[in-house]
């Protein structure tokens, strides 16, 4: 991959990063569409926020524990997210994780949840 198209990914990336809460939901600017396989061997895809992101060597996405996306990967990680703009669309390709360690929690659920209610809410399990 070369350097520009790379630049492009992370800036497109950021721009998607952190559209989490109320006065948000009526637009489509930070969401992402999620590929992964369903228990079938198809693909499936749903619209994601991105939480957090470190360029695309990371992107973190929250869902609850018991959501179908959870299902989806525990029984295959391969993913894949596809980010558009006016100018140009990426799709990046690789595996996905299931963290419900305390700390990324915390470093995770806390930080989206004051930023979007603007309160101390508990925490839950999410997906990244």
């Amino acid at each position: 991959m070369n350097q520009k198209i790379i630049e492009r990914a992370e800036e497109l990336l950021r721009s998607k990063s952190n559209y989490v809460g109320k006065d948000n939901l009526a637009g489509m600017e930070g969401f992402v569409t999620l590929a992964l396989i369903d228990e079938n061997g198809y693909p499936s895809q749903s619209s994601i926020t991105i939480s957090k992101t470190d360029g695309i060597k990371s992107v973190t996405f929250l869902t609850d524990i018991n959501s179908n996306k959870v299902k989806k990967i525990r029984k295959c990680n391969k993913a894949s997210i596809s980010l558009a703009s006016p100018e140009y669309m990426i799709i990046l390709k690789g595996t996905i994780e299931i963290l419900t360690d305390l700390e990324s929690k915390r470093a995770n659920w806390q930080q989206v949840l004051q930023e979007a209610y603007n309160a101390d809410l508990p925490m839950k399990i999410g997906v990244f």
